[in-house]
């Protein structure tokens, strides 16, 4: 990101798509309580921290992001981490997602496979996953986003430079 609008544009996103995707799967309450002014506060931290994030516009509006990087698991040292992907629901079925996703693997050429976490639940995240090529590995992680809920890894192995 490059800018202070750009900051915002994703802050956006990233609170909706909260909203959006995560209905059903998280109490109401817990969704509501996600503020505009969460989600700017985390990506202003998330950008001076120099989190690598790619964006997705439709003109100059953000739509959707990627936020990626090393992984954050300590077992597997050595893979890379899509940490956060989302997308406006609006602009769901138009390759946008895909487009992230692939882009955020590509930038990643050193790593030998790339995590995901997805909300156990989250049939929609998960299709998208496999899609790619990511598996379930066995690994799973007990969050609290207004109760508990489990949190599933998911790996895509790459082929090897060699």
């Amino acid at each position: 990101m490059t800018s202070e609008e750009e900051t915002k544009g994703k802050a956006f996103v990233h609170c909706m798509a909260w909203k959006e995707a995560y209905r059903g799967l998280l109490s109401q309450e817990f969704l509501d309580a996600r503020t505009l002014a969460f989600s700017e506060e985390r990506s202003l931290a998330a950008f001076r921290a120099g989190m690598r994030t790619l964006l997705a516009k439709d003109g100059s509006k953000v739509v959707g992001f990627a936020d990626y990087g090393a992984c954050r698991d300590d077992d597997l040292p050595n893979a890379g981490e899509v940490y956060a992907i989302y997308l406006l629901a609006d602009y769901y079925g138009r390759g946008i997602g895909a487009q992230l996703m692939s882009a955020a693997i590509n930038s990643m050429p050193d790593r030998s496979e790339i995590v995901v976490w997805v909300l156990e639940g989250n049939e929609r995240a998960i299709r998208f996953y496999q899609r790619f090529g990511f598996r379930f590995d066995g690994k799973s992680k007990v969050l609290n986003l207004g109760g508990d809920v489990t949190d599933l890894r998911m790996v895509l192995q790459l082929e090897s430079a060699d």
